[in-house]
């Protein structure tokens, strides 16, 4: 028998961003939750209910010092990602894909199947794709870095020409 999920409650916040506005979902520890784009919003609510049942969003600032270190990146700090502190539900494989995503460079990619090699678990390519495009955290968990075998962009939540801006702006040549 399936017992219900506490609901849980995050505050949302809005940052203007270069390509669209980013809404910021944080809980009461100021720790990101989720981050994705106020044109998608559907979509990032449908993830935090898949990951953490009934959610309730209300205004909330994020923390000074998470919209500072994301304006940075858009600025062209690109490391400053890594003082984001970040935590999402999810399965262990999917937490598995999700916590080796930081580690690729910025200005770098991987192909899905490369990526599932280095988990090793080489013939789950099409299990990081679905983990990857599971990511509620767009940017700070950084999907975008994530190609096809071939080189081409294959998928991004936020839309393929967010990606394209992401990953040039990273210094990636597309």
């Amino acid at each position: 028998m399936a017992t219900a999920r506490t609901p849980q409650t995050f505050n949302l916040d809005r940052l203007t961003t270069p390509i669209g506005t980013a809404l910021l979902v944080t809980d009461d520890g100021g720790v990101l939750r989720a981050l994705d784009w106020d044109d998608y919003e559907g979509r990032m609510l449908e993830l935090l209910r898949l990951h953490y049942g009934p959610v309730t969003l209300r205004d909330g600032r994020a923390p000074a010092e998470m919209r500072k270190a994301l304006s940075d990146y858009f600025k062209g700090d690109l490391d400053r990602l890594t003082d984001v502190t970040w935590r999402v539900a999810g399965t262990p494989f999917q937490q598995k894909v999700w916590h080796a995503l930081p580690k690729i460079r910025p200005g770098t990619t991987m192909s899905y199947g490369a990526l599932a090699a280095k988990l090793k678990v080489p013939n789950a390519m099409r299990a990081v794709g679905h983990a990857n495009g599971s990511n509620p955290i767009s940017v700070v968990v950084p999907c975008h870095r994530l190609i096809g075998a071939n080189g081409s962009l294959v998928k991004y939540g936020g839309g393929l020409e967010r990606k394209r801006w992401l990953l040039r702006h990273e210094g990636v040549e597309i």
